[in-house]
């Protein structure tokens, strides 16, 4: 039997966390501390009710916390959205499986219908709760405190604004009142009682809403019966014969694809010269309808794979049909990479077009992943498969740390011949000044471009000038490990001086070298 009132103190506790780490600051070291507060006090008020977590469930905690930590030493935009959302989806996978511990055998139909019976835990379950605990304190002849504190509470609600009617009234009366009326809000800071009202509705809110999370962890993850484990949710209804005419019908277009055009895909430089293609036609043509392709097929066979009947013979058919057709998905994957990689060498590295790079490799692993899936049958195994080709998306970002990726790059590009875009480097987060300064001090750097470097290390201050020169000190929940380092990277930086940074009338804003060259710091953004 669960402690109602260590849960409630917990939670209550847990809503006073989150308002000194989140109230009006930005997160930062703030974020991963939160999610240990979480994981520690649900973890310890629940053992204490005798319910431990499975074995199997506690590997959840590993990308929990890796993604939680990442928040507080990555600042790119995507990279830092996707290590909130997976760290808020693992914890909730977490205390899905809690008792259970069954998350990694979950279908794509389990991980929707638990996310959903979740979040209907956490709005209702702690009403249900709380009456449950009034008939146990009635039968056990246990006198409920709340009775005695509730005519309290409705007394100070109705006494608050008579008096402060009837204050306002005297204070108009009398100076020497008011003036010591005014004393006394200033020591009680009671001009901004709306703001304290707000907050501990919000800390009652998030109470609420962890109590009924752990109600659900407590109570319904068991895990003793998975969607379709015993019989399929949805019954096979769809032929052998309509299936493979779908699935060979797919299949012939998309081999005369590759095959028409598999001089275009793997031509390079040689079949835009004979077309007469720019490079950024030839990149651009088709690369997101490839991935389109790719993404589609993967579920159009999933999805026949699950409403097709089939005997043993035809069922082998139609594997050796779907394993044909993932290969030639990943053929035509295969071109939309070389035909990014063409791209980025003409244009130089982006975000996004380093997104796309990354998610084509493990949607590459995610289709053999599927083949090898079919022939074992285990395609049940799909959704943890999917799980993990996301996981190591989100985690490939974070090691990768996009923005000095994309600076490292451009600069090697740059040592080629090719021009350096400093105003689109100048537009990246705290995650690329290391960079930008490592690349300023090599000396194999051209003056030229460490010139550019330097520029673009100047617009990225002016940019972020109220960030850095900021009199009032972050406090420390707001601490972030990129933007420290940045920060301490300028403190050091003596080179830049010289350089200056100009708005002319025209909002045209540009840096000028102390070689006189001038260099665009406009903030940009690159589309493709």
């Amino acid at each position: 039997m669960l402690n109602s009132k260590r849960l409630w103190i917990t939670t209550i506790l847990l809503g006073i966390a989150f308002d000194i780490l989140f109230w009006d600051k930005a997160p930062g070291i703030s974020f991963p501390i939160f999610i240990v507060l979480i994981l520690l006090s649900g973890i310890l008020v629940l053992a204490d009710s005798g319910i431990r977590p499975n074995k199997r469930a506690l590997g959840l905690i590993l990308p929990i916390g890796f993604f939680a930590t990442m928040t507080f030493l990555r600042t790119e935009p995507m990279t830092t959205f996707l290590n909130y959302l997976l760290s808020f989806v693992f914890m909730a996978f977490f205390a899905l499986s809690y008792t259970g511990g069954r998350w990694f055998s979950y279908s794509l139909s389990d991980y929707i219908a638990g996310i959903f019976k979740l979040a209907g835990s956490a709005l209702g379950s702690p009403l249900g709760f709380i009456n449950e605990t009034r008939k146990e304190q009635k039968e056990l002849g246990i006198k409920s405190k709340s009775k005695n504190f509730m005519p309290i509470l409705r007394g100070l609600l109705i006494a608050l604004p008579v008096v402060a009617i009837f204050a306002s009234l005297l204070s108009s009366a009398d100076v020497v009142f008011a003036q010591r009326l005014d004393d006394f809000i200033e020591i009680f800071q009671l001009e901004n009682l709306p703001e304290y009202i707000w907050r501990g509705i919000l800390i009652l809110i998030i109470a609420y809403l962890l109590t009924g999370i752990l109600l659900y962890a407590a109570r319904k993850s068991q895990d003793e019966k998975l969607i379709g484990e015993e019989k399929p949710m949805l019954a096979p209804f769809l032929g052998f014969t309509e299936s493979s005419i779908v699935l060979g019908s797919v299949l012939l277009l998309f081999a005369a694809f590759v095959t028409i055009q598999f001089q275009y895909f793997f031509g390079g430089n040689a079949n835009i010269n004979l077309d007469g293609y720019t490079y950024a036609e030839y990149a651009r043509r088709g690369f997101g309808e490839l991935v389109t392709v790719a993404v589609f097929s993967l579920f159009l066979f999933l999805g026949l794979s699950a409403i097709t009947r089939r005997n043993e013979k035809e069922r082998k058919i139609f594997s050796w049909l779907g394993i044909t057709l993932v290969l030639l998905v990943l053929v035509m994957l295969f071109s939309a990479f070389q035909r990014l990689n063409l791209y980025e060498t003409a244009y130089g590295f982006s975000r996004l077009r380093t997104y796309p790079h990354v998610f084509m490799i493990w949607l590459g692993a995610l289709l053999v992943t599927v083949v090898i899936l079919e022939i074992f049958r285990k395609q049940r195994a799909f959704a943890p498969a999917m799980a993990i080709a996301i996981i190591g998306f989100a985690a490939t970002l974070n090691l990768l740390n996009v923005d000095a990726f994309i600076v490292r790059q451009n600069m090697l590009r740059s040592a080629g011949g090719a021009e350096l875009d400093m105003a689109y480097l100048a537009s990246l987060s705290d995650d690329a000044i290391p960079a930008l300064a490592n690349a300023m001090g090599e000396k194999s750097v051209s003056n030229v471009t460490r010139e550019a470097v330097s520029a673009s290390l100047v617009c990225y201050w002016y940019q972020n000038e109220s960030r850095f020169n900021s009199e009032d000190p972050l406090p420390w929940q707001s601490f972030h490990l990129s933007h420290s380092t940045a920060t301490r990277i300028y403190a050091t930086i003596n080179p830049l001086e010289g350089y200056t940074v100009t708005n002319d009338e025209w909002y045209y804003r540009y840096v000028t070298a102390p070689s006189g060259r001038e260099y665009d710091c406009s903030e940009r953004f690159i589309w493709d």
